[in-house]
């Protein structure tokens, strides 16, 4: 698939994901066990959104110097969309985290070193998947529509469901791990398994770090056609979807405090994927330019943050 990309773009945009590890791991604590304040998230999540734009205008200025302004105009917007559109579902990622380890009765202080190994795993499988997503497209181009029907049906039972949590004690997976192995009945410490009279068991740890796993695969599977909605381009998909990722723990330590102002959220994220699967349904006719789509995300997406916030402090206000 034609893409922007050269080899040695390639090999800076794996060194850059490479240093942010690191600097997530140490700097940020990684499996230290540290509880996470609030300015703590809040300072780390900008951060990592100005590393974001810093690339965003680096590209730009590379592609302006070499192929053209309507070029780098055009392969800029696309990230800053792709990564805004991954920023967003990644939201309710977060949710499930959250309702995960409420689950398993994990504090804060423990959840770091879950979330790095998520992340981790998250930047492993995406950049499979997306891979795997460009040449799929490339050989059959008919599979666009079908990830934008995908989306729409998937935004659809967003919205529709939002009320219901899934119930994590009839999960099969982790019934399947209960009825086959020795879980402990409590945590451990940061510990995914301890031996106990010989017998080597896994704690409650290690199923909320195979559940956070599921739920990244699960995610996936919606963000990355509606990445392939935005652009074709396996660079500009790939590196919004890993920038917006990489921060994505900070994000969920600054979720974590706020997360139930944010009741309403999930209506504008079902309306961000219908409006992208749309996009992709329509695309042999209309062609949504990309300037267009970021207006139509951001502005979906701010309503939702301004309905929420104001739902939240209606409810908290005292009755007459």
């Amino acid at each position: 698939m034609e893409s922007i990309g050269t080899w040695w773009m390639w090999a800076a945009f794996a060194a850059i994901v490479a240093t942010m590890l690191l600097v997530d791991l140490f700097a940020f604590g990684g499996g230290t066990r540290h509880r996470v304040s609030l300015k703590e998230a809040a300072g780390w999540s900008l951060a990592w959104v100005t590393v974001s734009l810093l690339f965003a205008g680096g590209l730009w200025w590379y592609l302006d110097g070499t192929l053209g302004r309507a070029l780098a105009n055009e392969k800029t917007l696309a990230f800053v969309t792709g990564y805004l559109v991954e920023k967003s579902l990644a939201v309710d990622n977060v949710f499930v985290w959250m309702m995960i380890f409420s689950f398993f009765a994990v504090p804060l202080e423990l959840q770091r070193r879950v979330l790095l190994y998520g992340i981790v795993g998250a930047i492993a499988l995406r950049t499979v998947m997306i891979f795997a997503g460009s040449w799929l497209i490339t050989e059959f181009h008919w599979i666009l529509y079908l990830f934008g029907a995908f989306l729409v049906v998937t935004g659809i039972k967003m919205a529709w469901f939002s009320e219901h949590d899934p119930d994590l004690e009839k999960n099969p997976l982790i019934r399947w791990i209960r009825n086959h192995y020795p879980v402990t009945e409590k945590l451990e410490g940061e510990r995914f398994f301890v031996v106990r009279d010989g017998v080597r068991m896994m704690t409650p740890l290690f199923l909320a770090l195979v559940l956070v796993e599921i739920s990244d695969v699960i995610f996936a599977v919606d963000s990355i056609p509606a990445i392939f909605a935005i652009t074709t381009d396996p660079f500009i998909v790939l590196t919004s979807n890993l920038f917006a990722i990489l921060g994505l723990r900070a994000m969920y330590f600054l979720l974590a405090d706020l997360g139930d102002r944010f009741e309403l959220l999930k209506y504008g994220l079902a309306a961000i994927l219908v409006f992208i699967g749309t996009k992709m349904l329509i695309v042999e006719w209309v062609k949504v330019p990309v300037l267009v789509s970021l207006a139509v995300v951001a502005t979906l997406l701010a309503c939702a943050v301004a309905a929420s916030l104001w739902y939240a402090a209606r409810k908290a206000k005292p009755l007459a």
